[in-house]
């Protein structure tokens, strides 16, 4: 009898824990890879002429709510149209997963390369193949951050809390457009300004805030993931290949804590460093510690909480980005064309084009977020204004939300419809390939993956 009874414990034991092992378990690999340009190749402005940092991708690989979720940083200036497919594609075959689960993001670091193979094919059509793009080195850094997804695959770690965490940001960002009595642009805040009068200005609207969001085993953290928005540049265009002021804290975070850190930018299209940069070389240390503090401080105020796999969701909306009306087919094939017109007018041409090409195609645009209970990450194209990361933090006022924009480059600066009316570099014929009506089309989209 109490062999019996000892045998039927023992089953109803088993079975529970079968039942238990049968639950996913939450769990995240932790990836980088190099992504520095060599000596004498195009990055954003110029030919490399020095390596004043390394650059890298890195990204997480999150497992156990179906299919496997990559989200990857770049220390890039931008990845658009065909390049951002072949990143999204090559490491979703890594991960085993597929393409619309995969987000990429630049951190748009000006003298860091481009990637855009849809806008190489077009110059290389026309004689300027290589002259902007290294596709070879393109391709290798796909690769390596493909294999170094593989690699990370090997161990990955459970997770079992997440941490949240905010922190102001002194004295870094500021608000680009400065708007007079009528409502326009008056001054233009660069990245870099000596302009009395646009460092005078007040910094207008931003979002202060640096949000840390991290993953933990127990009282172990796994890795931490940075969200702030702002052009990350100091000083640029030499050629002296740089992860700037945000990459270079990070890195110092990331020795510091012994934990991996992983850096996203956010809706910075009109926010820049401009109020205080002057653009000495003195001041990029300066802004690098103001970054570096903020994530300390977003570090040290991170409260936990458990998680669980049946918390995280992830979801997807395809969008059509509407084409600006100043873009034309045939004006930008015909400057392309032109051997006479310079080099750097023939690329913008080349980019424009390969963005009309695809939008006669009919190709989407694709918005996501991944929720980790009521933790929102949001992640966007182009070089998105503020403004929509405001808004898409009031669609959850009882949630956390973190933008990274700066996805599929594609697009160049989407500003608010209002904005266009406004004047101003960002919604100017040189900086936009989209209309005004994009702010609804993208505010639609944040509706449907928030609310």
């Amino acid at each position: 009898m109490l062999k019996r009874s000892l045998l039927a414990l023992l089953l109803v034991v088993g079975f529970f824990t079968g039942l238990r092992g049968e639950e996913p378990t939450l769990r995240v690999a932790v990836f980088q890879a190099d992504a520095t340009p060599e000596i004498g190749t195009p990055v954003a402005y110029a030919a490399t002429r020095s390596i004043q940092d390394p650059l890298f991708a890195k990204g997480i690989v999150i497992l156990g709510s179906g299919k496997p979720i990559v989200l990857c940083a770049v220390d890039w200036i931008g990845i658009g149209n065909g390049g951002y497919d072949a990143w999204r594609e090559k490491l979703a075959a890594a991960a085993g997963t597929t393409p619309d689960r995969v987000s990429v993001h630049c951190l748009h670091q000006h003298d860091g390369p481009r990637c855009d193979f849809d806008a190489e094919e077009l110059l290389a059509e026309h004689g300027l193949g290589g002259d902007f793009f290294d596709l070879l080195f393109n391709r290798q850094t796909i690769e390596a951050t493909s294999a170094a997804i593989r690699e990370a695959l090997k161990s990955p770690q459970p997770v079992t809390h997440l941490g949240i965490g905010q922190a102001k940001v002194e004295k870094v960002a500021s608000n680009r457009r400065v708007l007079g009595e009528d409502g326009k642009v008056a001054i233009i805040r660069w990245s870099r300004t000596t302009d009395p009068a646009a460092s005078a200005a007040p910094e207008g609207l931003i979002d202060p805030l640096l949000r840390s969001i991290s993953f933990w085993n127990e009282d172990q953290p796994v890795v931490c993931l940075t969200y702030y928005a702002t052009h990350p540049q100091s000083y640029y265009g030499q050629g002296d290949v740089t992860s700037e002021f945000v990459g270079i804290a990070r890195e110092k975070r990331e020795a510091e804590s012994g934990v991996p850190h992983i850096h996203f930018n956010g809706a910075g299209g009109n926010i820049t460093a401009g109020k205080y940069n002057d653009g000495s070389k003195e001041n990029r240390p300066v802004l690098t510690k103001r970054m570096e503090t903020g994530m300390q401080k977003a570090w040290e105020a991170t409260e936990r909480r458990p998680i669980s796999a049946a918390e995280v969701d992830w979801k997807m909306t395809q969008v059509q980005l509407p084409l600006a009306e100043h873009l034309s087919r045939e004006a930008e094939e015909a400057t392309l064309k032109n051997r006479e017109i310079d080099p750097k007018q023939r690329l913008g041409a080349a980019t424009n084009l390969a963005f009309i090409l695809r939008r006669e195609q009919q190709l989407p645009t694709e918005l996501s977020r991944l929720s980790l209970g009521d933790v929102h990450l949001v992640h966007m194209p182009g070089e998105l204004f503020i403004e929509y990361q405001l808004a898409a933090q009031k669609m959850v006022p009882k949630g956390t939300v973190c933008m990274a924009a700066y996805g599929d480059y594609g697009p160049g600066y989407i500003g608010t419809e209002i904005s266009y009316t406004q004047g101003g570099y960002e919604t100017s014929a040189r900086a936009t390939n989209v209309s005004p009506q994009v702010e609804k089309v993208l505010m639609d989209g944040l509706r449907e993956l928030l609310e």
